[in-house]
């Protein structure tokens, strides 16, 4: 299928690994120019390179750090009119609420709630205009099911789903969609991270711990970040023009609900 958006321009975050980097390769297969941002800059032109090399794509790698103004200011100036966006930022660790300080409240907040609604104010009137704009922002399967260790990323990233239910309404009538997707668990480096640390906890190998976590998910396995980045470019076509302010879960099954 023709996702019908060759030509045009995407502004991707967090997208030298993991799903951000997933999302990135797909738009560029359909013929799309990129601006990837991410805060390690070895790891963002290792990835720019790849996806030049795979698919011919036009790539724009700035390092920024997308949660602070300072690093959405250099993204905007790199990639001023996108017609996508791609919202993304590493989530916030786990722990138990009674540790955290309201610094890591506004952390939290900061990078995975404010910064996404930063980033739509600052382009979502340019699409508007255009008559095209297509805004995606990685959450989180949390949003529908939340995990007791990760309630900073709970309450950030419901608060964002909250405010984007309300504004997709008013936007999509000039063909501006905004959705969410949620992933459940992917084989990234974050995955493996945040499994190194309980996987030394419980006095287990890693690969065991993945081993059993992969066995536990309905389809019997991690996601591959590309499955992801291609539901991000569908969501992105020009075919998806009428859904908007939707919750896109794709979790292998985890999620047990009805709706």
């Amino acid at each position: 299928m023709d996702l019908g958006i060759r030509g045009k321009s995407a502004l991707v975050c967090a997208a030298s690994k993991g799903l951000g980097r997933g999302c990135a390769m797909s738009l560029a297969r359909e013929g799309v120019r990129l601006t990837i941002v991410a805060r390690g800059l070895e790891a963002l032109e290792r990835t720019a390179a790849e996806i030049r090399a795979a698919t011919g794509a036009g790539v724009t790698a700035v390092a920024a750090d997308i949660a602070t103004p300072e690093g959405r200011a250099a993204s905007l100036a790199a990639c001023p009119e996108p017609d996508i966006l791609v919202n993304n930022a590493g989530g916030p660790p786990p722990g138990d609420f009674r540790d955290w300080t309201r610094e890591d409240w506004i952390r939290a907040v900061d990078a995975n709630m404010l910064a996404p609604i930063e980033m739509i104010k600052a382009t979502v009137d340019g699409m508007i205009a255009r008559g095209f704009g297509r805004i995606v922002n990685i959450t989180s399967n949390s949003v529908k099911a939340p995990i007791e260790e990760l309630g900073l990323s709970n309450a950030a990233r419901s608060g964002l789903t909250g405010f984007v239910a309300g504004i997709a309404r008013k936007t999509v009538r000039h063909n501006v969609t905004i959705n969410n997707i949620l992933p459940g668990q992917f084989l990234t480096d974050r995955l493996r991270t945040r499994m190194a640390v309980n996987a030394q906890a419980a006095g287990q190998s890693l690969e065991a711990l993945l081993e059993a976590r992969s066995r536990a998910i309905p389809a019997g396995r991690f996601g591959d970040p590309a499955e992801f980045g291609d539901l991000c470019a569908y969501v992105c076509s020009a075919q998806a023009a009428f859904m908007t302010g939707q919750n896109f879960l794709i979790d292998g099954g985890t999620y047990p609900g009805t709706y």
